[in-house]
């Protein structure tokens, strides 16, 4: 929950501390996980709530997002597309794609010269090959005269996602 340029742990709070790590291995599985994080803490849900806020505002944690195990959920094929995009046109492309519905996660990294001349990067999940060249099919239409080359970089083993860890915890 902690993004890579998390301060100090002494700079938190203690009731931050100590929401970082009930939380590091995810929020609990309850319809009010808040509440049920506020329970365990012994504060009110809207005290959790600030602190979560307070974090963020700061730049502790980035954002409190689900991350979803796609082969679990049948989404056992996994591309990452790769575009090369004019540079004036790269923003409204990737909004483009951010909203398209069926790209997880999209953004804009540097080309590195003619050996990688990609700068947009939009995952997309499927349950065969065939339906992530559909969905790949798709972005380029999106993107038209904007792009100029693309390719799909496909997963080949799952990779444990976690987020970071605070110091001394075993969780």
């Amino acid at each position: 929950m902690c993004s890579s340029i998390c301060r100090s742990e002494s700079a938190l709070s203690p009731l931050m501390q100590r929401l970082m790590q009930l939380t590091q291995q995810g929020l609990p599985l309850h319809e009010k996980p808040y509440l049920q994080l506020a329970r365990q803490l012994g504060v009110s849900e809207q005290e959790v709530l600030d602190s979560l806020q307070q974090m963020q505002d700061s730049g502790v944690i980035r954002r409190i997002a689900l991350v979803p195990n796609h082969y679990a959920i049948g989404y056992r094929f996994n591309g990452m597309s790769v575009w090369e995009i004019d540079p004036q046109q790269l923003s409204a492309a990737g909004a483009r794609l951010a909203a398209s519905g069926y790209v997880s996660h999209c953004y804009q990294r540097p080309a590195k010269g003619e050996q990688w001349p990609y700068n947009l990067f939009a995952m997309v999940h499927g349950t065969s090959r065939e339906q992530v060249e559909e969905l790949v099919s798709r972005i380029r239409a999106l993107l038209g005269d904007s792009c100029h080359r693309h390719d799909v970089l496909y997963s080949s083993q799952i990779l444990k996602k976690t987020g970071l860890r605070l110091a001394g915890t075993s969780q």
